[in-house]
This record gives C-alpha cells, sequence and structure tokens, in this order.
C-alpha cells in the first residue's frame, strides 16, 4: 500500500497524503513516503535532465533558432525569489516533475536543488499530511453532527 502512495506522491505531491489516508497508512509513514516519492523524481531529473532532454525531448520537439529572448515572468520570478522559492512553490503549486525540471533549467548547482528541494519535500509533507488527516477527520466530525448517521 505505501508503494503506491509512493508512486502517486511521484506524479502530484498531495496525492501521497490523500492516499495515504485512503489506504490507512500511519502518520509519519505516510510523511516518509510522500517526502521519499518527491525526492526520487528530484533526484533523477536532477542528475539524468541533460540525458532526457537531449535523448528524448529533442526527438519530439527539434530545436529551432534561437531568438533574442525578453526577460519573461519565469526569470523574473527566479531573480527575486531564486532556487528557495521555486523549491517552496513545488509541492503546492507545480508537480515535482515540474518543479525540478525549472530549477535544473534556472540553476546548474545540483547540491543546491537537492537541499531545497529536501527541505521543501519535508516541511510540505508535515503540513499536507496533518492538514489530510486530521482535516478530514474534523470535517467528518462536523458533518455528523449536523446530519446524524
Amino acid at each position: 500500500m505505501a508503494f503506491s502512495v509512493y508512486l502517486s506522491s511521484m506524479i502530484k505531491f498531495i496525492f501521497g497524503p490523500i492516499g495515504g489516508k485512503a489506504a490507512g497508512l500511519h502518520l509519519i509513514t505516510t510523511m516518509v513516503v510522500t517526502a521519499a516519492g518527491m525526492m526520487t523524481v528530484v533526484l533523477a531529473f536532477t542528475y539524468f535532465g541533460e540525458f532526457l532532454r537531449a535523448k528524448i525531448l529533442h526527438r519530439f520537439f527539434p530545436k529551432k533558432e534561437l531568438q533574442e529572448k525578453t526577460p519573461t515572468n519565469r526569470s523574473a520570478f527566479f531573480t527575486k525569489y531564486g532556487l528557495a522559492g521555486i523549491a517552496l512553490l513545488t509541492p503546492v503549486i507545480l508537480t515535482p516533475i515540474g518543479g525540478t525540471l525549472l530549477a535544473v533549467s534556472m540553476s546548474p548547482n545540483r547540491e543546491k536543488i537537492i537541499f531545497y528541494m529536501l527541505i521543501s519535500a519535508c516541511v510540505w509533507s508535515v503540513i499536507f499530511t496533518l492538514a489530510v488527516y486530521f482535516g478530514y477527520d474534523a470535517i467528518m466530525n462536523i458533518v455528523n453532527k449536523v446530519q446524524p448517521v
């Protein structure tokens, strides 16, 4: 059961705590497995991202002529908040895959990417798991008081 939580948190971070609650896993197990799922994707795309881009992405999307680029909102965000900002928003807004690809494209420092993503995964894993486990129970208690079974 923990393996399905692990796999689902690789795709979208919030699926880990939701799947852990649905599977009846212990709170700590859900937190650890959710963070581990995200970090597996982060490690894979941080170290093998260039290989994937060179071998797979360019096969489907041929390289276009490079044009003069104007600063975008993405680069403005990175300039203002840096790698820590991307790591902070990855579990909440982005997916682990999307956040890692964005971080790798913005910063060549692999160790920093892994460190910030690990801190972010651990913090958000605790927050989301507590919210799902205790938030669900609180909502069900309110519903049962309003509408008894």
